[in-house]
């Protein structure tokens, strides 16, 4: 069959960096951003072109940051999208390899944090499946000190990036991609969980907050009610930016109405992808 035409818009470096400027993207800040390029149109330079036109609309004194969760490092059990045989899960356990910064590639969350996690520069948080990756000048105060035992918390860049009055940016993407939201969650009654993952001394399992994008698509519909929400557009992705404080304090009061009080199943943050064995 013949390769259907590309559909648009056509969308540049220039093109990102020009709307995002009008919506309200100033030089100098930071900014959280949560993305789907398949979203945007046609992209010349496809997730590369995306990243500077983001860099080019922050400028040299700005700082980008995105979420690099990998996922994978779970434990087999809880695979689903496909699950993999019972009697794999020791060999699965016992050679999975741990994690590096440095090389342990994303999961689940798109190509641009992708490109993001390998730009020359970048700097990543060390939790071995929700780390962050930054550009910029406050790339390092970001992402160092990311407890491993604290996926989303308070000791994690999520806090930091509320302390320095970050904005979130959803480029394409919806509230359930929106991980301040996951910061609340560690600020009301929550029940706790052992997380597996591989570790450099073999498997290991933490007590963690239990976490879950459950609702967060309602939870943004009633933000983006009650509280001032930049809206816009990139192309022709559907465009949002907001404080993340401003988020983590409405998270904060809706989950605590919201959310049933007997424990719920842990789960990783909702990635733009159903969660795939390794």
């Amino acid at each position: 069959m013949p390769t259907p035409p590309p559909t648009g818009p056509l969308v540049t470096r220039d093109t990102v960096s020009a709307q995002l400027l009008p919506l309200g993207v100033r030089p100098g800040e930071t900014l959280l951003a949560h993305s789907s390029l398949s979203s945007l149109g046609w992209v010349c330079g496809g997730a590369v072109a995306v990243v500077q036109g983001l860099l080019d609309a922050l400028g040299p004194d700005g700082t980008l940051v995105v979420p690099t969760q990998s996922g994978g490092l779970s434990d087999p059990a809880l695979w689903s999208s496909p699950p993999v045989p019972e009697e794999w899960w020791p060999t699965i356990r016992a050679q999975m390899p741990s994690y590096d910064p440095l090389i342990t590639p994303t999961r689940g969350v798109g190509v641009i944090p992708e490109t993001v996690r390998t730009w020359p520069g970048a700097r990543r948080s060390a939790h071995p499946q929700t780390s962050f990756a930054a550009i910029g000048p406050r790339a390092a105060e970001i992402t160092e000190g990311h407890a491993t035992d604290c996926r989303l918390g308070e000791r994690s860049p999520l806090a930091r990036l509320e302390t320095l009055d970050a904005r979130v940016l959803l480029l394409g993407a919806g509230y359930d991609a929106c991980t301040a939201f996951h910061l609340a969650e560690y600020r009301i009654p929550s029940p706790l969980v052992q997380v597996g993952r591989p570790a450099a001394g073999g498997w290991e399992e933490v007590t963690e907050v239990s976490i879950t994008s459950e609702r967060f698509d309602e939870l943004g519909s009633d933000f983006e009610r009650d509280r001032p929400v930049v809206r816009g557009r990139v192309g022709a992705a559907d465009t949002r930016l907001f404080p993340v404080a401003d988020a983590v304090a409405y998270a904060e009061r809706w989950l605590a109405l919201h959310r049933p009080r007997e424990p719920y199943a842990d789960a990783a943050p909702r990635a733009r992808e159903p969660r795939t064995r390794p």
